[in-house]
């Protein structure tokens, strides 16, 4: 059997962070990975620039059952910490909005960064897969595929269930029921939502148009760009939404929220309806959106009735999407829900029932929304789990 200070399930954004700093606490490391290379996730992340993190972070931008638990690892390993860490190795970045940092090249400069801070000083196991988890005595004793390893740190990174093509598995789960933590319900977020058969067909005649919108759900508002698909509804917008979303709950969306639909038609009194609406909407949209109540995009903006102003008003400014569901997890960005809070310190992401055993990152009921916060979390968690093994 092969000894180790600290075996790390899961080579993952959070898990080559906690790799990372144990070793630099001069921790003997095993990582295990049972895709065929590291951080495969961060490559495709933020359409291959990676959104490392974002200038504003803190236990707001997080969806949990104890909304206070992610406090402390955000503050013992912050965003400007990861920021100063991506310019030591002299990374270019930029903001592209609300405060998201992507890398200027592309996302295998970071997980460059994070090989390069672990160096030869870890074990580094990939295409190797978990089968058991033991305990015998003080030492924690992992089986997989090809050996048995043993350590008195197990600290366990493995996601939780979005992007199965990227090696998702539920054996953080699995780990966690067996030494008395219970799951919190799991689903997709920030994931694209699904419409019914009628609004499919509708919607797939425009399918590519985007546009900014505000959309509301669950009590929160995001005001971002909405994309039409052949399936549903994506963008921005839509996949911060999601989080919030619960099963048959409508989305009141406000698809011109820089403009009022009065306003505009006594602005405009001379002109068509259509041709008074393209300096706000995309033309597509206008065509067969507003379109859809008989003849009004003809009639001058004088001529439009109380009733027809009312029409235009819902399905404008206040129309509600019930979504069908979700694209699931094969498109979402990461798992709402997880390993419960409840029994794991927030301080040190170990677990009270089982010392010695510490869960980070996604396996959590942790969520961050869509903008670098799921990236600024692993790096946090990782951080401090590596800082109590």
């Amino acid at each position: 059997m092969n000894k180790f200070d600290v075996i790390i399930i899961g080579a993952g954004a959070a898990g080559l962070m906690s790799a990372a700093h144990a070793t630099k606490r001069g921790k003997s490391v095993l990582l295990i990975e049972s895709n065929k290379s590291p951080g495969r996730k961060i490559i495709i992340s933020g359409g291959g620039r990676c959104n490392f993190t974002n200038l504003e972070v803190d236990s707001t931008f997080y969806v949990s059952k104890n909304k206070h638990f992610s406090k402390s690892a955000l503050k013992q390993y912050t965003n400007w910490d990861f920021i100063d860490l991506v310019c030591q190795y002299d990374l270019k970045y930029h903001e592209k909005s609300l405060g998201q940092l992507f890398c200027n090249g592309t996302s295998k400069e970071i997980l460059n960064i994070l090989l390069k801070e672990i160096g030869k000083s870890a074990t580094m196991n990939c295409d190797e897969r978990v089968s058991e988890v033991m305990k015998n005595d003080e030492l924690y004793e992992v089986k997989t595929n090809r050996g048995l390893y043993s350590a008195p740190s197990l600290i366990v990174a493995s996601g939780g269930l979005s992007m199965p093509k990227m090696g998702a598995s539920d054996i953080a789960y699995k780990i966690a029921r067996q030494f008395g933590h219970k799951i919190i319900e799991t689903e997709p977020a920030l994931v694209p939502f699904t419409a019914n058969e009628d609004l499919k067909k509708e919607f797939s005649t425009i399918s590519g148009v985007s546009l900014l919108a505000t959309v509301s759900c669950g009590g929160q508002s995001f005001s971002e760009n909405i994309l039409f698909t052949h399936r549903g509804l994506s963008g921005p917008a839509i996949l911060k939404v999601s989080l919030y979303w619960g099963n048959r709950e409508k989305v009141r969306t406000n698809f011109m929220p820089m403009a009022d639909i009065e306003t505009i038609l006594k602005s405009n009194t001379k002109k068509t309806l259509q041709n008074a609406l393209k300096e706000s909407l995309p033309t597509r949209f206008i065509e067969m959106w507003v379109g859809q109540i008989p003849r009004i995009l003809s009639k001058k903006c004088s001529e439009i009735s109380n009733k027809e102003i009312a029409e235009l008003r819902e399905i404008l400014h206040e129309y509600d999407f019930c979504p069908a569901g979700t694209e699931g997890y094969r498109k979402a960005e990461v798992t709402r829900g997880g390993i419960s809070t409840d029994n794991v310190s927030s301080k040190t992401m170990e677990s009270k029932l089982s010392p010695g055993l510490f869960f980070i990152g996604e396996t959590l009921d942790v969520t961050g929304l869509l903008g670098g916060y799921n990236f600024q979390w692993a790096w946090s968690s990782g951080y401090v789990a590596a800082q109590n093994v």
